[in-house]
């Protein structure tokens, strides 16, 4: 590490009296190329001002900071002045930062203080930014230290110690700065929000925003992007309410957060309001924006709506091909993502590693065995593409779906890196549809050591000890998660009605209208139970209960709920759409197949893992999940 010395040495006097300069100095401000420059430069030799401070303190501006500098440049001429001063050490470490060189930066602050020259205010912000890009902790603490003894513990060297600490996790030390700062400007106040909410703390996040004295759109949106990212999506909800109730600006950055909100949640009515306030206060639909928006409608189940903003897009860049094909892979929808993924190249869209795992995921979802394998190949022959851990767990998910579980198994083998949960996940999700409880059994207990704190492992080894009738080992299994503290995830699912979403656990009684949703689920089964339902308790891990008991459970999974609540609260026709936690079980999956049928709806569920379209008793995935 760079030891950052207090040093007492005074720095170089380098004042000078005014003079008026000759005209290749003037001409630098109109420079615009290097070519230029480095005729101005020579100029300036000529007329012996290569060790004048402010002469190439110019030029090194130029050439370190400007859009077509060459920092290469920079640091030559950094190294033929006798005695730099401090804007020119700080020109530098500015340049070292447009670079992504931060190491650079705090070496070369640390040769500032030997030469001696002192810092000044304009000095620290680069130095502390340094830090932060460098994660280099023990050098920022020191440089905290430095702007203390050089006297700059103003607002503006104080609010980067804040962003500093923030990024060091240290959120203690973030909150003394603030604490002793004399006077607080709204920075300071959001830059706290940003920290506590970057790493969790929502709401030491919402205190620090209630109590700000004045709010301006950053601080907003700070607070409102905390809660999104944090998937607190009610939170938000209500806080951007409050915004509109209190009239403050949306911009596009609120806005984008409140998307991914409404993505959460799958409350296209919200989505919808969303895109047509940007429509109409003709906000500047980015690339950035405009992928958002399609993402939001592609996960609350509008590909028509999704399609008719990428259609419109007059420039699409690559990360709205990817977001469009994702969306189709995630409805099922393979052959439709294939073409527009051969659309894309005819357009000369170079794909990426992305596009690739969305048209892989996409012949998964659809079961496109030698279409998956086509592009596993074609990515690296003819992009040069090399396949990651997300492109194998496609392949080992499309493989053993389609029962082919030695290639899938051969393919792990194969892989440069380790297989990570996802792809041993995927592996064992495919033995237990096929019933190879052998392999099953060793993959499921790798993947509990690679991830012992997640609940959903744990349930899917169990299960596929009970389909063997492996009692003695479903026990052990749930032993090992008690012994561990591992909770199971309870299953939710939200419907939105009317601009607002509602939210069901199962067996929750919570709800307003929790009774007349009960007697209407309980008129929905028996409706379908005249057309064949016999409920599917397999895999329910409640092998100690005898089956009339285990019954009980599945008629109020949550998404029976929400499609109880739908029924009530809906005409005749109108399509239901339903957004779960988890993924859907087998008996929920039948059942809504049947609500469809007898109930003459479309009920479009979204689960973790995709987009199930029911209709007329059957469903897009084909019972392909």
């Amino acid at each position: 590490m760079t030891s950052l010395h207090l040093l007492q040495a005074t720095p170089h006097s380098l004042s000078s009296p005014p003079r008026s300069y000759p005209s290749p100095l003037n001409g630098l401000e109109t420079c615009s190329t290097m070519a230029e420059l480095k005729q101005y430069h020579s100029q300036l030799i000529r007329l012996g001002l290569s060790a004048d401070n402010d002469a190439m303190g110019r030029v090194i501006k130029f050439c370190a900071v400007s859009k077509n500098g060459d920092l290469g440049y920079a640091l030559q001429v950094f190294d033929t002045i006798p005695h730099p001063d401090a804007f020119i050490y700080n020109t530098i470490m500015r340049g070292y930062l447009q670079y992504q060189l931060p190491r650079n930066c705090i070496h070369l602050y640390s040769q500032m203080l030997q030469d001696p020259v002192e810092p000044n205010r304009f000095t620290f912000p680069a130095v502390i930014r340094a830090c932060c890009n460098d994660n280099a902790i023990e050098e920022g603490k020191q440089v905290h230290a430095h702007v203390v003894k050089f006297g700059f513990e103003d607002g503006f060297s104080q609010n980067n110690l804040i962003y500093m600490y923030v990024n060091f996790q240290s959120l203690v030390k973030a909150r003394r700065v603030f604490d002793k700062m004399h006077v607080r400007d709204v920075v300071s106040w959001t830059s706290l929000i940003t920290g506590y909410s970057k790493w969790g703390f929502l709401d030491e996040a919402f205190e620090v925003f209630e109590l700000m004295p004045e709010r301006n759109s950053v601080s907003w949106n700070a607070m409102v992007a905390g809660y999104v990212q944090s998937n607190r999506f009610h939170e938000a909800f209500t806080l951007f309410d409050r915004m509109r109730t209190e009239k403050v600006v949306l911009d596009k950055f609120v806005l984008a957060s409140m998307l991914s909100a409404c993505t959460g949640l799958g409350a296209l009515d919200q989505g919808k309001w969303i895109h047509g306030y940007i429509k109409r206060s003709g906000i500047e639909l980015d690339s950035k924006l405009a992928t958002t928006i399609i993402d939001m409608y592609c996960k609350c189940g509008s590909l028509e709506k999704a399609f008719e903003v990428f259609n419109g897009l007059l420039h699409k860049g690559i990360s709205s091909w990817n977001c469009m094909i994702g969306g189709l892979a995630m409805h099922g929808m393979g052959e439709a993502a294939i073409q527009l993924f051969r659309e894309m190249e005819k357009e000369k869209v170079a794909p990426d590693n992305i596009t690739f795992v969305n048209v892989l995921s996409a012949c998964a979802h659809s079961g496109l065995v030698e279409e998956g394998r086509y592009y596993f190949s074609y990515m690296v022959e003819f992009h040069g593409i090399e396949p990651t851990t997300e492109h194998f767990g496609c392949m080992v998910d499309l493989l053993g779906r389609a029962g082919m579980l030695e290639e899938a198994s051969e393919l792990i083998s194969k892989m440069p890196m380790s297989p990570d949960v996802g792809v041993l996940g995927a592996l064992l999700g495919a033995c237990k549809i096929h019933k190879n409880f052998e392999l099953g059994e060793q993959i499921g207990k790798r993947v509990i050591e690679l991830e012992p704190k997640n609940s959903g492992r744990y349930v899917l080894l169990a299960n596929l000890y009970a389909n063997a009738g492996r009692w003695e080992d479903v026990a052990g299994v749930r032993k090992l998660m008690n012994d561990r503290g591992v909770k199971k995830v309870a299953g939710f699912s939200m419907i939105e009605l009317e601009g607002v979403v509602n939210e069901f656990i199962a067996g929750g009684k919570g709800h307003p209208q929790a009774q007349d949703i009960y007697t209407k689920v309980d008129e929905m089964l028996q409706r379908i139970r005249c057309v064949g339902y016999v409920p599917d308790t397999d895999g329910a891990l409640l092998h100690d209960l005898v089956e009339d008991e285990k019954e009980n459970p599945l008629y109020y999974h949550s998404e029976k709920l929400a499609i109880g609540f739908g029924l009530l609260k809906t005409k005749p026709g109108e399509t239901l759409l339903i957004s779960k936690n988890l993924r859907v079980c087998k008996d929920c999956h039948l059942a809504t197949k049947l609500i469809s049928k007898v109930y003459d709806r479309e009920i479009i569920v979204r689960d973790r893992n995709r987009f199930h379209h029911f209709k007329n008793g059957q469903c897009s995935c084909k019972d392909y999940w």
